[in-house]
């Protein structure tokens, strides 16, 4: 498979969606997020995601020219507008503004609305991580899951990620969806020809399915089943109700070329240690929990493996798909 170094990715995903209508701020903000994710092995998130983008941006579902903008405020609180664009921009302005707010009050909350796919979550935390605050991001998406009971899909797998930094080492950062996978997942093992496991998804009659089409034009089985679903109701509401975001069922699938411009949102909550307890009790805390978690050499901290992965990509690059490859130069002309 072609070896490509995070440059030249970076590069030719900026071109390939500057080709299809993103201003300059939207390519870069989304290549640096996609790429992000292909270094550190998320391959559902990274630039397999860039077909989807790009004919979003042709077919008006997604905004090339749109600006991110603060359309309210009061203390620790913000609303971003992101023009119905790409989500990368208006997340960056949230985080942004958060960490600003949180300097001031010691906890602040940027809401974004009118928004698109934000990726993986974990990443529009890592900005609060160097700043030593502790940071949440939750996201809606297309209904993929049915509420507790149901059968019709009413909310989106509905991501939730936390970082809690370290003085001394890499920040701890918590990234999961509340399906039982995320699901690009089942994007990709479409696209490679690929079957699933039993118990991802259901087919649209409700039945377990191997199919990952099947899966997409069914529901996500949620994690912990109905107690998942429950945490994607919080979700839902946390970031629609506070912002004027779309719910998961009135948004049109990402994974159909053509739909409604998806207007969904995302929410970020950033804390200052030093607003509280204390940075050095924070520290100490932290610390003396992990210490007392890696006493057992089998347990694995969040975050570790993808932080080798992305080690080992900024010095070797990372393997693309051939035919992956072959779409993104030609989306890139």
């Amino acid at each position: 498979m072609p070896q490509v170094s995070l440059e030249e990715l970076n590069a030719l995903v900026c071109r390939a969606l500057a080709r299809a209508g993103a201003g300059d701020e939207t390519a870069m903000a989304t290549a640096r997020a996609l790429v992000y994710a292909e270094a550190r092995g998320l391959a559902s998130h990274g630039v397999s995601r860039v077909g989807q983008y790009a004919t979003h941006l042709m077919n008006g579902r997604a905004v090339g020219s749109a600006r991110p903008t603060i359309s309210a405020a009061k203390g620790g609180a913000a609303v971003i507008d992101a023009g119905f664009g790409l989500a990368f921009p208006a997340c960056e302005l949230a985080i942004a503004e958060t960490i600003r707010r949180a300097r001031d009050f010691g906890v602040a909350f940027a809401g974004v609305n009118n928004s698109h796919h934000f990726g993986v979550a974990g990443y529009h935390l890592e900005a609060v991580g160097v700043a030593g605050m502790v940071g949440l991001a939750l996201g809606n998406s297309p209904a993929a899951m049915p509420a507790a009971g149901g059968k019709r899909p009413i909310f989106g797998t509905n991501p939730i990620a936390a970082i809690f930094p370290r003085s001394e080492a890499e920040p701890l950062l918590i990234d999961l969806s509340l399906s039982e996978v995320a699901r690009g997942k089942l994007m990709v093992a479409a696209k490679e020809g690929r079957p699933i496991p039993l118990g991802w998804a259901l087919d649209k009659e409700g039945r377990p399915t191997t199919d990952p089409q099947a899966g997409l034009e069914g529901s996500m089985l949620a994690l912990g089943g109905a107690k998942g679903s429950t945490l994607a109701l919080v979700v839902e509401l946390l970031v629609t109700s506070l912002t004027g975001a779309a719910f998961g069922f009135e948004a049109t699938s990402f994974f159909v070329d053509e739909g409604n411009r998806p207007r969904l949102g995302q929410a970020f909550l950033v804390v200052d240690p030093a607003a509280l307890a204390g940075d050095a009790v924070y520290n100490e805390r932290i610390e003396t929990l992990i210490a007392a978690m890696t006493e057992d050499p089998a347990v694995r901290l969040p975050g570790e493996r993808r932080h080798a992965l992305a080690s080992a990509a900024a010095k070797d690059g990372v393997e693309i798909a051939p035919a992956l490859h072959r779409q993104l130069v030609a989306l890139a002309g």
